[in-house]
């Protein structure tokens, strides 16, 4: 088969690449980073540089490809996050009409099913909504739980200040999942001819409580405890650690919905399975060696 990848060789990418490989699969890379080709290249992959807001671009990328994954770049932009994600999108869908393909595999998350109050996840549901209007192509939504990754921005926090915590209350159980374990699944998903229409990976699924006590034993700081802040004080936590205000309440928002159980309630009501394999014990132990 021959399988566009796009999203370049980040935490989900490489690991999809290299699996698409080793299977035997002709793989096509998109990057906007023309110094990322000798990378592709030495994993056995073919690179192809430009932008993926261009459906021009995209369509000569998709041509040929009997299946594509798609993942538009998170936070496009430091301002418009959502009106910019859902732009990348309609160039998808463009290039996909245009390029003929005929199975897509679209890097989605929880909580894409609702219109609003989940933060940068309203992208992807706008996104889903314009790839739903698509006829004669096999889409699967694969629908990822919060980045295990997401939690080394904690580390300055946990260094600083000895806590670790978000907007969210401890009890609140959150469906999380490792990169790697994305990667398995979206090359699961690229090599049937086509699949469900949603697949959650969840690699684990645990309590705010059970990441600090994890975390907080691998590195060494076994009282590490779980602080629930404001809305407000999440907010200006990270406005004053210099992220955007935009982006900064995207977040607050995906907190809230979180610490609500609207994100992760289509999951828990689909009795999804928790098929990712790194549980939240393996990833403390990665972890702390980020952390040390």
């Amino acid at each position: 088969m021959k399988i566009t990848v796009t999203g370049s060789l980040g935490n989900i990418g490489k690991n999809l690449v290299t699996n698409l490989v080793a299977a035997g699969q002709t793989v096509t890379v998109v990057t906007s980073n023309e110094n990322r080709k000798s990378d592709i290249e030495a994993l056995g992959a073919t690179a192809i540089v430009g932008s993926v807001s261009h459906a021009g671009f995209l369509t000569k990328a998709f041509t040929g490809a009997d299946a594509v994954f798609a993942m538009t770049p998170p936070n496009l932009g430091g301002a418009n996050v959502v009106a910019n994600t859902t732009e990348a999108g309609k160039a998808f869908a463009t290039a996909f009409k245009a390029a003929n393909v005929k199975r897509v595999v679209m890097l989605s998350s929880i909580g894409a099913d609702l219109p609003n109050g989940n933060g940068p996840i309203e992208g992807l549901y706008h996104i889903e909504q314009i790839y739903n209007q698509l006829e004669g192509i096999n889409i699967t939504f694969l629908r990822a739980g919060y980045f295990y990754s997401n939690y080394y921005n904690d580390v300055p926090v946990i260094k600083g200040a000895g806590i670790i915590g978000s907007n969210l209350p401890a009890t609140t159980l959150i469906p999380l999942v490792h990169p790697q374990d994305i990667a398995v699944a979206a090359s699961e998903e690229l090599q049937k001819s086509a699949g469900d229409k949603i697949r959650y990976i969840v690699s684990d699924y645990r309590s705010a409580a059970d990441i600090a006590k994890l975390f907080g034993a691998a590195i060494g700081k076994p009282e590490l405890p779980w602080v629930e802040f404001t809305d407000e004080q999440a907010l200006q936590g990270m406005t004053q650690a210099g992220v955007p205000a935009e982006i900064a309440q995207l977040y607050t928002d995906m907190g809230a919905g979180l610490r609500a159980g609207k994100i992760q309630a289509h999951f828990v009501q689909t009795g999804a399975a928790i098929a990712g394999k790194t549980k939240l014990e393996d990833f403390a132990k990665e972890y702390a060696q980020a952390f040390n």
